[in-house]
């Protein structure tokens, strides 16, 4: 095992090396080129059609925007100095350049034109030439091949050419003091092409007003799929700017001008996002952790809208990242102090490539997931790793299909002593029917940290916590009369899924003479998704119209039968869509629900061979209705009946189908569940 010894003063600064011993770094060399510009990175930077560039205003906030061109337009012009030429950019509301050369309405109006030094002609056209160089940072960034260069140094001098609409063009020569090229992970690949902008302020907001994005600002964040951030070290001395990314939705919105719940108020804005498994070189975190001021730009690249933001950054280690992000493991929160949103405001438009196949799944806030998960008894579990107040033990498999297949855990009490003290304070609650699951496998499946994995990219930031639908309802004889589970009891929760990732693969290989002990983290879901079920006395009540692709079926699995019973048949309509070779799940579901097979109509698609044809038979002997083809629009409308007043639908599909789905029923009473959890 390494042991971790704190790097030197002299190749890492105070706010490194506080990351590197808080997040147990083992001791490395700095890999940054510092006082010269080696070249081959100044091929990269050349190669580059994107450059994020990022300064101090006159109050020494950073900011950060960015410039495009051909390739070239930023390259070495001598030893260890690179030329930067933009020309059809925005020079009226891009806060770097009015931080930069003064003037305009950017940001760094406290400076004047070209703050502490002096300038050399009249006009837009004048040239600056700050005293000292004014400190800077950048990142070259190809996103069609996915490289990146960041270097950091001081703009010797540049002017500005402003000419119409606030368009116009920019030269500066930059000393390189320290360069690094950075990885490929989390970038997207984009085709950028250029763009004559026409920028247009839609929004200025600052401390002294209630910060309030407007309608797409708040879209913007939520469509990107990437960000830059600018920080700083030893006040006006250093710079750092990168790139952050993932799938889109990777940066999350808190609070937008209220106090998190969206009833209004001054709650100001704040932003959070997760740090995924990278290089372990915190030199963003590092800075912020010795100066939480940042910089933030969100790039349209499909619309040419940038979100110019400035404020103070927290780094949230373990349990306080999970106060904002269940189980994220390092989070950035952002208390956004100035916030700029600009239409048309970029030089260059991006046409969407290949996702990174790095990307984890999006990280959600508390309370932005589906009901908000509820703990087994009353606290939870460690990441998927530490101790869950209930340990589930694989006892039976069943294969379904190929690829379909039941597995059975049963439940007990941990035997870990801080997880049984919590249980003896608190028993395990019994779930209800519909609720989902969430077991942790990083126990099993966790390899520990490595910079890259292209073998199995995705399991850099795999947490291995996996959340599954409960096919089936608790016993009752282990409830007791509160809710909970009865003293002594061992109940069994059952799930129903296709393999598909590490976690179902290790379900399906197991050898069960083996026990496999995994921590249960907890319950929940069920909200809107749990039908009613009709009581001796009550009326008929309305429609219920369950919508169901492939595994889809499982959220109704464990509220069928006690529907059917209360509503003995009437007013429940199914319609599932499964393909050829998973009949057998439909013969598997319907012997074990009396009376399902009455109210289904069974869609099948994809070859039908004399295999399946059996099976098609023994689903038609159990009551339900096979169509050979794709659901349609007319047989949704029509489940239960056109215009009935008191319907509603459950949807349980794919998101393409889910998509078509909200299509049909627009107007409609309609409760989701989706398979992204």
């Amino acid at each position: 095992m390494a042991t971790h010894v704190a790097p030197t003063a002299a190749e890492w600064h105070p706010g490194e090396q506080a990351m590197h011993r808080l997040l147990r770094v083992p001791a490395r060399d700095n890999p940054t080129a510092r006082g010269f510009l080696p070249p081959s990175t100044g091929s990269r930077i050349a190669a580059a059609p994107l450059l994020a560039v990022g300064t101090l205003d006159g109050r020494g906030r950073p900011w950060v925007a960015v410039w495009s061109g051909e390739a070239g337009f930023c390259r070495p012009v001598a030893r260890g100095v690179l030329g930067v030429r933009v020309e059809g950019t925005d020079v009226r509301w891009d806060p770097v350049l009015g931080a930069l050369f003064g003037g305009g309405e950017g940001a760094g109006e406290e400076d004047g034109k070209g703050r502490g030094g002096r300038q050399e002609g009249d006009g837009d056209d004048g040239v600056v030439r700050p005293e000292g160089g004014k400190v800077m940072a950048a990142l070259a960034i190809d996103l069609e091949t996915r490289d990146r260069v960041k270097f950091a140094g001081r703009m010797l001098a540049g002017s500005v050419a402003r000419r119409q609409n606030g368009v116009g063009g920019l030269q500066m020569a930059v000393q390189v003091e320290e360069a690094l090229g950075n990885c490929p992970k989390y970038l997207n690949k984009k085709h950028i092409t250029p763009h004559l902008p026409s920028p247009r302020l839609v929004y200025e907001g600052k401390a002294a007003m209630p910060q309030w994005l407007p309608r797409k600002a708040v879209e913007l964040i939520r469509r990107a799929d990437l960000f830059f951030i600018a920080s700083k070290h030893g006040g006006r001395d250093s710079m750092d700017v990168n790139h952050r990314g993932g799938a889109p939705g990777y940066l999350r919105l808190l609070r937008n001008g209220d106090d998190g719940g969206g009833g209004g108020g001054r709650g100001g804005l704040t932003l959070v996002y997760p740090e995924y498994s990278g290089n372990r070189l915190y030199q963003t975190l590092g800075n912020l952790h010795s100066d939480p001021c940042a910089g933030i730009v969100v790039p349209d690249f499909e619309r040419g809208d940038v979100l110019y933001l400035t404020g103070s950054a927290s780094i949230l280690v373990g349990a306080e990242a999970a106060v904002y992000m269940p189980r994220a493991k390092l989070v950035v929160r952002i208390e956004v102090e100035e916030a700029r949103f600009v239409e048309d405001g970029l030089g260059f438009r991006g046409e969407a490539g290949e996702m990174s196949p790095y990307n984890p799944p999006v990280r959600r806030l508390v309370g932005e997931d589906r009901g908000g998960d509820t703990d087994a008894g009353g606290g939870g579990g460690g990441g998927g790793r530490g101790d869950g107040i209930v340990t589930a033990t694989l006892v039976r498999r069943q294969e379904i299909t190929p690829t379909i297949a039941r597995y059975v855990f049963r439940l007990t009490p941990s035997t870990s002593r801080v997880a049984a003290g919590a249980a003896a304070a608190q028993p395990m609650r019994a779930w209800l029917p519909g609720q989902h699951v969430t077991l942790g496998f990083a126990g099993e499946l966790d390899a520990g940290w490595s910079h890259m994995r292209d073998d199995d990219p995705g399991s850099l930031n795999d947490d291995y916590v996996r959340t599954f639908t409960v096919s089936a309802p608790i016993d009752p004889g282990c409830v007791d009369g509160r809710g909970g589970v009865r003293e002594g009891a061992r109940p069994e929760v059952e799930i129903v899924v296709r393999r598909h990732g590490a976690v179902t693969a290790l379900l399906a290989r197991w050898n069960l003479r083996t026990p496999l002990e995994v921590p249960v983290l907890g319950f929940g879901g069920l909200e809107g998704f749990a039908m009613p079920v009709l009581r001796e006395g009550d009326d008929e009540g309305g429609e219920c119209v369950v919508v169901a692709g492939g595994v889809g079926i499982t959220p109704l699995m464990a509220q069928a039968a006690a529907v059917l019973d209360g509503r003995r048949g009437k007013g429940l309509r199914v319609l599932w869509s499964l393909r050829g070779e998973d009949l057998a799940l439909a013969v598997d579901v319907l012997q074990r629900i009396y009376g399902l097979g009455d109210v289904m109509k069974l869609f099948v698609t994809g070859h039908v061979d004399e295999k399946a044809r059996v099976l098609v038979t023994a689903v038609q002997g159990l009551g339900a209705e096979v169509l050979e083809r794709r659901v349609g629009e007319e047989d949704v409308l029509m489940a239960g009946g056109r215009g009935v007043a008191r319907r509603k639908f459950y949807c349980c599909t794919g998101p393409a189908m889910m998509k078509t789905l909200l299509r049909w029923v627009e107007g409609e009473e309609v409760v989701l569940e989706s398979f992204e959890y």
